[in-house]
């Protein structure tokens, strides 16, 4: 198969701007293999949908502000006139940086990757400041410095902080949350609890687990009702979410590594439902991935406790050791993440899923309306 093989056409006004005033007022569109057209629901209905034995496993990371506006070292504001307005980040040095990775944590070695804009005009040796009012480059005060010590390709970075004693206090001081290209607007104030799960707790990622943003205590304490059990794990989204594909045969697509964490408490949950031939239904394509890595490593049905970086790129093919059902967002065209989509529900049963979502109107990507395969 090949990347164009997952293309599908998406109307530019069904892809969501703004989240609903209802976290769980989503529609969701439920696909069930054992037969039947996928039909129409609410995410509401999630519940009811589940079985009283099922595990649930949600990614509990936590959305960082990692997108941060500054300017190269010695820029300073120049008089633009309007005819000149979209000359105005070269001009002036402004330098657009968004966090994916850290590296190390040392504290005279804190180091990232990144990817940085513009990428051509910025190479190694480069120092970015980041002061008190990051968008204004006239300012003097600089809260953060970083030097750029290694070069990708396609704007991609590696770089070093100035050592500093609260980084992630000015991190978030200065930072804007990270929504993703395609929501076409400026980041508010109000996408700091938005983009982000009611059950978020360890700092990391780049981009939310967006198939759990629909849920509220509420629905969560609804599912525990009836007797379903939830585990966690930590997978911190990074560039290997969201990167787009550069191949016309996606096999030879690569994945960036992500970090993640499995405790000891829900390896034992996931084990113990699997010995019992009970579900495990993920909330996400980042929890399939953690899952499906980390019994890959082992090699067998089971998982341990741990952490490590996980780069399992899953596609139609794919042997599934763990997640038997799914929770998830709908995903851009030729996507890793509809390829992971297509591997669990069968290509051809999603792909109809996803013109038949277009067709009924559902809202797209990260902040829109989402799908229950099981």
């Amino acid at each position: 198969m090949l990347v164009s093989d997952f293309h599908y056409d998406l109307p530019s006004g069904l892809i969501a701007q703004e989240p609903l005033a209802d976290r769980a007022g989503s529609r969701m569109l439920h696909l069930s293999r054992a037969g039947g057209a996928p039909q129409d629901r609410l995410f509401r209905e999630l519940p009811g949908l589940l079985r009283p034995d099922d595990l649930l496993v949600v990614n509990n990371t936590r959305v960082f502000p990692a997108r941060l506006y500054g300017r190269r070292s010695g820029e300073r504001a120049h008089p633009l006139s309007p005819q000149n307005l979209a000359a105005r980040d070269f001009l002036q040095g402004r330098v657009e940086v968004l966090l994916t990775r850290q590296i190390s944590a040392e504290p005279h070695n804190n180091e990232w990757e990144c990817l940085v804009r513009p990428g051509r005009k910025i190479g190694v040796g480069e120092k970015i400041h980041f002061g008190e009012r990051s968008g204004d480059l006239s300012c003097d005060g600089v809260e953060l410095e970083a030097e750029v010590i290694e070069r990708g390709s396609f704007g991609e970075r590696r770089i070093r902080f100035q050592p500093v004693a609260d980084f992630f206090a000015r991190i978030e001081r200065l930072g804007h949350v990270p929504l993703p290209p395609y929501i076409d607007r400026e980041d508010q104030a109000s996408d700091r609890e938005r983009y982000q799960t009611v059950y978020a707790r360890e700092r990391g990622s780049v981009a939310a687990p967006t198939a759990g943003l629909h849920f509220t205590p509420e629905i969560l304490q609804r599912i525990r009702e009836r007797g379903i059990e939830i585990a966690e794990v930590t997978l911190h989204v990074g560039l290997g979410t969201f990167q787009p594909m550069r191949v016309e045969k996606f096999e030879d697509h690569k994945l960036h590594r992500e970090h993640y964490e499995i405790s000891a408490e829900t390896a034992r949950l996931i084990n113990s439902a699997k010995e019992q031939k009970r579900r495990v239904v993920a909330v996400g394509t980042t929890t399939v991935r953690t899952l499906e890595y980390a019994a890959h490593k082992v090699g067998t049905g089971r998982i341990e406790p741990g952490s490590g970086e996980a780069d399992l790129f899953i596609y139609p093919g794919f042997e599934f050791r763990i997640v038997d059902a799914l929770l998830t967002n709908f995903h851009l065209p030729e996507s890793t993440l509809l390829m992971l989509v297509c591997a669990l529900g069968g290509k051809d049963f999603v792909m109809s899923a996803y013109r038949q979502a277009v067709a009924s109107g559902y809202r797209f990507y990260s902040y829109g309306d989402c799908m229950f395969v099981e």
